[in-house]
């Protein structure tokens, strides 16, 4: 038990350690925002309770002593600043090198921690060092009388099972009471008769009222630890104003409804045993029913919106290995081609009771499948804070002023795609900072601004996802591009090649056009695996750029990789699938179009010529062949291709099986499906492919692929 619990607190502290990076990001730009204080000092307080709990000693010591610092800046003793904010980015690193020494049982880097600590101390205006009393320690006796006394109203709920877990309620509502003038109220109505009780559970809940001249944190701190074992209920009911003249409180029917001991109805209904004031009202003759009833309207609106609202709040949620989602994915895709057979099965014997289950079986396939689809859904924004660590401190390292600007967070990708897009777009982010964006005096003297903008958007696409990497520096020089490509023996002096196609070519592996080798880039390395990592996940890159303006890099990325729509062909008597977001229409191919075109693989398509790749040449099918072909038109990296195939049978949901050890270096082929009669269909990798046939016309090399 102890061990999934230290299991559990990794993955929490990872958690928190990336909200505490974002936080400490986002406080750079607004120092003075109290509320991103507090995030930060509720992170590492977390951390560092929960980690002396679960045996986690070295790891609570060093939050405690940055902790320390931030309690000074959250009561206003220390104000934010640049280098604060660079040593606590340290800590946050050196507290996840903790971390992750706890698995892998690697030494952690302790004087990195120490010379963190150091740096953190020497900010600390009353550093222990110094003889003298600091003048901080002055102000808090005039501060403490101009403080402000609030009266709270606090009702802690703890969960019967609070006592298994050690956790003692009284001793939290101890500590309420050392923070200022407190009545407490035990709620005992739920307290069982003495043969029913368990004593390991606990019956009772409590309203505080408390008096205080400390602030909301400091009072949700007290039950940081148990916040998810305990519903917690903490409202302002004096604010301490001297406005407020009014010795009156109010009814004893609001209290109860703002505490929800009563419901606004149950008020209702107790007056209604009186007469009620709208009656009244228009009785006297002071107002018509109209009015009367528009108030009511109003009235109830307002409480239905605010139900709603309160609802949506309480919604809760669970934490699910994510080993168990890739199983439920797996038992759904399963699923699938299991009711595709009970389809085709049903539509063989023609009877129509046996196609109505059918049907509702689909039905009831395709919402599961979306639903357990969309589980494994994350917003990309979640790895968006460490692309802002990334451009911050490389334009630190550099010497360049850039700003980094997200746009579509909240955009949702399967767990794994976000997972595997990390190292691309780290790639291009990187490079986009050493080679696009130019030194603070080089863009002055273009006209622009001293200070550089990366952006990093998403957004969906249909069943697509579109993640642009935009930066308004440089942009590609076509012609150095071209010169190193000769110069590397990548294409001919005398080659005729596209804007389009000189672009494409910084993804050739080893290209780089950087005058010197950096720690950040012009080794060459990272283009092409940006490449290859995009093409693994059946995405595509396009580039557009203009000299001396900037660059975008567009990745277009499927939303998940467990089932694609698809197209289903056949050639001969073997079944392919081709992934639908890269097919845009299906035309027919005559022996008499072959003979028109005297033997070139080329499509006139209504006055268009589209190269085309006869699928059945490509893998060496005998069977015979038909009349009239299709071809399947497709469109790669922006070119359009044909693949010419027997037939085309129609749309199909594909379940994405992985193919053996044996078949995985077979250009072309990136995985296969089962039909619902069973048969195994390959699905067609069309971009490589189409390289795969290029690179062996180039070489004068027979393309056929044997299958």
């Amino acid at each position: 038990m102890i061990e999934q619990h230290i299991v559990t607190y990794r993955e929490e502290a990872n958690e928190l350690l990336a909200e505490l990076e974002t936080s400490l990001l986002e406080l750079e730009e607004n120092p003075t925002d109290e509320e991103l204080i507090g995030r930060v000092f509720r992170a590492m307080h977390t951390i560092k309770g929960s980690g002396a709990m679960f045996g986690f000693d070295e790891v609570a010591q060093f939050t405690h002593e940055v902790e320390t610092v931030f309690d000074l800046v959250r009561n206003g003793k220390m104000t934010v600043s640049k280098l604060l904010l660079n040593l606590t980015l340290r800590a946050r690193d050196h507290i996840k090198s903790l971390l992750d020494a706890s698995v892998s049982g690697e030494e952690s880097d302790r004087a990195e921690g120490e010379a963190v600590i150091a740096g953190l101390k020497q900010l600390v205006p009353s550093s222990p060092n110094e003889p003298s009393p600091p003048p901080v320690q002055s102000q808090p006796a005039p501060d403490a009388g101009a403080e402000t006394l609030k009266t709270w109203r606090i009702r802690f709920k703890p969960c019967p099972e609070i006592f298994l877990s050690g956790t003692k309620p009284l001793g939290l509502i101890n500590e309420l009471r050392e923070l200022g003038t407190c009545h407490v109220v035990a709620h005992t109505a739920g307290v069982p008769v003495l043969n029913d009780m368990n004593p390991e559970l606990c019956y009772i809940y409590w309203d505080i009222i408390l008096t205080t001249a400390r602030g909301m944190d400091a009072i949700k701190d007290v039950f940081i630890f148990i916040e998810d074992d305990c519903e917690l209920k903490v409202d302002l009911i004096d604010d301490g104003g001297t406005g407020d003249t009014d010795l009156d409180y109010k009814k004893l029917g609001d209290i109860l409804v703002e505490r929800g001991d009563l419901s606004p109805m149950e008020i209702q209904k107790i007056l209604g045993l009186q007469k009620r004031f709208g009656e009244l009202a228009v009785a006297v003759g002071a107002i018509t029913p109209d009015k009367v009833q528009s108030a009511l309207v109003e009235q109830q609106h307002v409480k239905n919106v605010r139900q709603e609202r309160a609802t949506q709040e309480s919604t809760s949620s669970i934490r699910v290995p994510a080993e168990k989602l890739d199983l439920l994915v797996n038992l759904v895709g399963e699923l699938v081609t299991v009711q595709a057979h009970l389809s085709q099965t049903a539509a063989l014997h023609g009877n129509t009771d046996f196609a109505s289950i059918a049907e509702e079986v689909e039905r009831l396939t395709n919402d599961l499948r979306d639903t357990a689809l969309n589980i494994r859904m994350l917003p990309i924004g979640t790895t968006f804070s460490k692309f802002k660590r990334l451009v911050r401190d490389l334009s630190q390292e550099l010497g360049k002023e850039i700003e980094m600007e997200t746009e579509g967070a909240e955009t949702e990708l399967d767990k794994t795609v976000i997972e595997r897009l990390n190292d691309p777009l780290v790639h291009l982010i990187r490079n986009s900072i050493d080679h696009g964006i130019e030194m603070p005096d080089v863009r002055l003297a273009a006209g622009k601004p001293a200070q550089g903008t990366v952006h990093l958007g998403a957004m969906h696409s249909g069943d697509s996802v579109l993640i642009t990497i935009r930066d308004d520096g440089a942009g590609l020089d076509k012609e150095a591009i071209r010169s190193k490509a000769v110069e590397r023996g990548i294409i001919a002096a005398t080659a005729e090649l596209s804007d389009k196609e000189i672009y494409n070519l910084i993804f050739a592996p080893g290209f780089s056009t950087a005058a010197k080798v950096t720690n950040v880039s012009g080794r060459g390395v990272g283009m092409d695996v940006v490449k290859k990592a995009i093409e693994g996940l059946r995405g595509s890159i396009d580039i557009t750029t203009a000299q001396g303006t900037g660059s975008t890099i567009t990745l277009k990325i499927p939303l998940t990789l467990a089932i694609i729509e698809s197209l289903l062909v056949r050639i001969g008597p073997d079944y392919f699938v081709m992934p639908l977001s890269s097919v845009e229409e299906c035309v027919e191919l005559t022996r008499d179009n072959i003979e028109e075109a005297h033997g070139r693989h080329l499509a006139n398509v209504r006055g268009a010529i589209v190269p085309y790749i006869p699928l059945r040449d490509q893998f060496s099918i005998s069977a015979n062949r038909p009349d009239i072909e299709q071809i399947v038109i497709t469109n790669i990296h922006g070119t359009k291709v044909g693949f010419v195939v027997d037939s085309v049978i129609g749309e199909h949901q594909t379940v994405i099986k992985s193919l053996g050890r044996m078949y995985r270096d077979i250009k072309g082929i990136s995985g296969a499906t089962i039909l619902g009669d069973g048969t195994v269909a390959l699905i067609l990798d069309m971009g490589l492919l189409l390289q795969s046939v290029e690179t062996l016309e180039q070489g004068g090399v027979s393309s056929a692929i044997p299958m």
